[in-house]
């Protein structure tokens, strides 16, 4: 069956894209931490980040890293904090969360953000994408 994260990338379920290429996507998190809040993951399903092979492990940091830059010159703060957990949903996930205290990586503190907002703020960080 496939996971919550493989139906956003058929486009089965919206999301705020970000922007993808034929192994990466890029979206908004819609119960963000923060507002920019962002989810990098693999097209291929696969459930932990160290069962990826090297090539791919190593392919996802450099995508995630183009996607950290664009989020970092798009969303004002002191840096852009990077967690992999990935027990919500069995897809490997990276989570690039704009961070000005600490707390903002804690999970427990949650962003509220209108459609519009999400939508222009997709659109921003994608224009930002090198």
């Amino acid at each position: 069956m496939s996971t919550v994260f493989t139906k956003i990338i058929k486009g089965e379920i919206p999301s705020y894209k970000i922007t993808e290429n034929e192994r990466f996507f890029a979206f908004l998190d819609i119960n963000p931490n923060a507002k920019g809040h962002t989810l990098v993951i693999p097209k291929k399903e696969e459930n932990k980040l160290f069962d990826l092979d090297k090539e791919t492990y190593r392919d996802l940091m450099l995508f995630s890293y183009r996607v950290a830059k664009a989020l970092e010159k798009t969303v004002a703060c002191k840096r852009i904090g990077m967690s992999v957990v990935g027990l919500e949903v069995p897809h490997v996930h990276v989570h690039l969360i704009p961070i000005n205290v600490m707390d903002d990586m804690r999970f427990t503190k949650k962003e509220k953000l209108s459609e519009e907002a999400f939508l222009e703020l997709a659109k921003d960080i994608a224009a930002n994408f090198e």
